[in-house]
């Protein structure tokens, strides 16, 4: 589910700021809609960074919500200064916004979205229900807010390469860890103890990802569509 979430959602990302750009001309213009498009997602990301540093008694610094360049070409909508702590620290710190993105959608999806009937349905194989399910999805309350804030929230909560530089090391050290609890003959203890919430967590991981890649996937041809049309009626596009 990882997997196709990144690609929609990079391929997402270019067909928006192709379609701002046609229709402004301007670079800074289409970097300016590209970020209020995305800032209640880009608020929640930085937020959390902030709020796990403080709870983890970590420093924190300058903290900014305006967009800018950075020299490889990339586009950073914001950040938050933290200070350097030890692996496992830095590694939650930068986990937080996946973590408070999960959280966010798990919220919106059984709650707002009231998700949960519908995916007991497809897990019968009772497809004609689930799509009269999906179908009535729009009459739910404020389904349009909601969807918008799934989708920014989803499309946001991925950490930065900076976030995830604390990851390999803290990964290598739990994998040494357990590598030497099997040889030790705690494997069917980890089997019975560890596998089975081990398995719920990437379980609901999946349906998170899964959640949001179907978002972006049902927002990909819209804006796709219009990209095609604004470039057949202007002559004009950007480059890959």
């Amino acid at each position: 589910m990882l997997v196709p979430f990144i690609f929609l959602e990079r391929a997402l990302h270019r067909e928006i700021q192709a379609v701002f750009l046609i229709l402004t001309r301007r670079a800074d213009i289409t970097m300016l809609l590209f970020s209020l498009l995305f800032f209640p997602g880009v608020f929640i990301h930085e937020l959390s960074h902030f709020l796990m540093a403080t709870i983890l008694f970590v420093p924190t610094g300058k903290i900014s919500l305006i967009p800018e360049s950075m020299p490889d070409g990339r586009l950073r909508l914001g950040y938050v200064e933290v200070s350097k702590a030890d692996i496992l620290r830095d590694s939650l710190i930068g986990m937080a916004p996946l973590i408070a993105g999960g959280l966010f959608i798990s919220y919106a999806a059984i709650y707002k979205f009231n998700l949960i009937p519908l995916w007991d349905v497809l897990r019968q194989a009772n497809f004609s229900f689930f799509w009269s399910g999906l179908a009535s999805l729009p009459s739910q309350p404020d389904f349009l807010l909601w969807f918008y804030l799934t989708f920014t929230v989803s499309s946001t909560m991925l950490p930065s390469e900076s976030d995830r530089q604390a990851w390999l090391p803290l990964g290598g050290a739990i994998l040494f860890l357990v590598t030497i609890a099997m040889f030790a003959g705690a494997d069917v203890w980890i089997l019975e103890n560890i596998a089975p919430p081990l398995n719920i967590f990437f379980q609901s991981i999946a349906a998170i990802f899964g959640l949001s890649a179907g978002v972006h996937l049902f927002l990909i041809l819209p804006f796709l569509l219009m990209h095609k049309l604004l470039t057949r009626v202007t002559g004009l596009d950007i480059g890959s």
